[in-house]
């Protein structure tokens, strides 16, 4: 095994020699066949033996979680001839438990943790609003993840679930904005928590009330700043999509897709080879909020964009995802990359929007849409929405194309 990822006799013999020997050949066998570079493999490899050697083991054992991060911060103090310029200059303790953790974990030797506190409400909470509610998942993890900082808070107060009152939700909510919390930021965390505490009344875990109790804290009125941006800015966001690099392909494909026809996120991750019919000229999307299945017509340029990327581009892998993530091993598209994909670019432009993430573009393809007189039921039902009233957000910036479309509507019931 070792001499597939050396090719210096002295560090085979030194692999050879360690202990775990069939163990660390297991685990580096599996990274190969997942599709990891080599890179990766060589750095897993001598880690293994960093790891070994300081947590001491001779033999296969359980390992807790707390060993590890001990063994991390040992790592990240030890001088000696094992340790090189390059592990000094890259944040070692980290890369210590990036390699151990999934190395044990696949041994089956990583010792469990016991689930936090109110995990299985939270869970039963992000499981009813997904299914039962039609949130999107972004929406569900959002109110999740909020949530739970509100409830290991009260933990480590002291307190229960079942007998938390409006004071120490206030107190919580005070000590948030006591650490710089914006009053957007509090705004988004009081909305998870009347959610949580709504789901949690009806099951009987609290007393009752709790989510009207709930304030928000004022926002500011002020100049509103645009939710997404303008059409030129949007030509200019694909001007630097230009180039034939293959993070440049991909991000043109996605950024036609976010505009043209004001996808969501999660819409065009989960988007399959099999979804586009170029026969038909047609594609499927599934969509994110309520289910559901709607078809487009493939528009020409994002047709060709899409066709370049799975050309000269994307990975020859068996998933069947349209769009993979940018390493090794190949799957599907994470969110995070998908933001970074539109975040860097209004930035680099220096676009002043609320938001920078793909949902920004779907507003402007909203709001293209109103300018060139689509009513809002033409508009909410090209986007996905059941209804116009979500609509009205992406007209609020744009209060002559609204006026436009009111004066449509009201010609068309005469």
């Amino acid at each position: 095994m070792f001499e597939q990822i050396y090719q210096q006799p002295r560090l085979i013999e030194r692999h050879r020699q360690a202990p775990l020997r069939a163990e660390r050949e297991r685990y580096l066998k599996y990274l190969l066949e997942e599709g990891h570079c080599h890179s990766k493999v060589v750095s897993a490899a001598t880690y293994m033996l960093h790891i070994i050697r300081i947590l001491e083991l001779n033999e296969l054992r359980v390992v807790h979680v707390d060993e590890i991060r001990r063994g991390a911060d040992s790592w990240a103090e030890y001088r000696g001839p094992f340790r090189d310029a390059r592990h000094c200059q890259y944040g070692s303790p980290l890369s210590f438990i990036k390699y151990a953790r999934p190395w044990f974990r696949f041994l089956g030797k990583l010792a469990v943790s016991p689930d936090p506190p109110f995990h299985e409400q939270t869970r039963l909470f992000a499981s009813t609003r997904r299914l039962n509610d039609g949130l999107a998942a972004t929406t569900v993890r959002s109110y999740s993840k909020r949530t739970l900082i509100f409830l290991k808070w009260l933990t480590a107060q002291g307190g229960d679930l079942k007998t938390v009152s409006v004071a120490e939700i206030n107190k919580f909510i005070s000590a948030k904005r006591a650490a710089g919390c914006k009053p957007r930021s509090i705004a988004s965390q009081c909305e998870a928590m009347r959610s949580f505490f709504r789901f949690a009344e009806m099951r009987g875990w609290c007393a009752p009330d709790l989510a009207l109790a709930i304030q928000s804290p004022r926002i500011s009125k002020g100049e509103p700043r645009p939710m997404g941006p303008t059409w030129p800015q949007v030509r200019q966001l694909l001007k630097l999509a230009e180039g034939s690099e293959p993070e440049h392909i991909r991000a043109k494909a996605l950024l036609l897709l976010f505009t043209v026809y004001g996808l969501r996120s999660s819409e065009v991750i989960n988007l399959r080879l099999e979804d586009f019919d170029w026969q038909s000229e047609v594609f499927t999307v599934r969509r994110a909020k309520h289910g559901g299945m709607q078809q487009y017509p493939i528009q020409y340029e994002v047709g060709e964009a899409i066709l370049k990327y799975l050309q000269y581009a994307r990975p020859r892998v068996n998933c069947r995802h349209v769009f993979l993530g940018e390493r090794r091993p190949w799957g599907p598209l994470l969110h995070g990359s998908v933001w970074r994909t539109t975040s860097r670019r209004f930035r680099t432009l220096g676009i002043d929007i609320e938001h920078l993430g793909p949902h920004a573009l779907r507003h402007a393809c909203a709001t293209r849409l109103l300018q060139k007189g689509s009513s809002l039921k033409e508009i909410a039902e090209f986007l996905g929405h059941r209804d116009t009233k979500s609509v009205s957000i992406y007209a609020k910036f744009d209060t002559a194309g609204l006026r436009k479309v009111a004066a449509f509507r009201l010609t068309g019931l005469r």
